[in-house]
């Protein structure tokens, strides 16, 4: 399999003298699923964010679907961001636009027509059984209900890689097992690899997977 995200010896740093991660490498091949554990703080979070361009490393090399991402363009970024899809813990959807409004929006970003952006949101409304909440607004959704609206949206236009940021922490177990189902269809039926930070990883996940362990600034492969 090929890499799709690769890190050599690579430095986050929000502070140029504080380093959260240090000399850091690790490689997440097509098609994986991979948890990335550790305590709180243990900056899990922001490895994340390195992947999707929010933090450039300040050492080392970081690939994300063959986009360097130390230096990376405005330009590159917002291309490398149509093959990514995101899921915060905190949900972020726009609370003054509709669930369909919401998760069409990475298809308007592509440059896809009215017409089709409507018809593949409402079929992942369907597919995450929230069709019949396409014209409510964020904020008259439960925690589950906005995070099954926003797995619609990071799958919307059939990304290479899911990143999932703590995407089950706000919620109950029962809507938390079904975006964990999701994140598994994905892998299995789109070939999507899913790169999820969790402090705990399900008993019931069911899938192959690959686990990294954040320990004082570097991650570590859990055989």
């Amino acid at each position: 399999m090929s890499s799709v995200i690769k890190a050599e010896n690579i430095v986050l740093a929000y502070k140029s003298h504080e380093p959260i991660i240090r000399n850091t490498t690790f490689d997440i091949k097509s098609n994986e699923f991979v948890f990335i554990t550790g305590k709180s703080g243990s900056g899990k979070s922001t490895v994340i964010k390195s992947m999707y361009g929010a933090l450039k490393p300040s050492f080392g090399d970081l690939t994300v679907c063959g986009v360097k991402m130390k230096n990376v363009s405005s330009g590159k970024l917002k291309f490398l961001r149509k093959h990514l899809g995101v899921v915060f813990q905190d949900y972020k959807l726009i609370n003054e636009w509709s669930v369909e409004q919401n998760v069409m929006l990475p298809l308007m970003i592509g440059g896809f027509s009215p017409q089709v952006c409507k018809v593949q949101a409402q079929k992942l409304l369907k597919h995450v059984d929230m069709i019949d909440k396409m014209r409510s607004f964020p904020m008259e959704l439960s925690g589950g209900e906005q995070q099954r609206v926003a797995m619609a949206r990071a799958l919307a236009h059939n990304p290479v890689v899911i990143l999932a940021d703590e995407p089950t922490g706000n919620l109950d177990d029962y809507s938390s097992e079904i975006i964990w189902d999701l994140l598994k269809s994905a892998k299995k039926h789109l070939g999507t690899t899913i790169v999820a930070v969790t402090h705990k990883i399900p008993q019931t996940i069911a899938t192959d997977y690959k686990q990294y362990f954040l320990d004082n600034g570097k991650m570590h492969e859990v055989i």
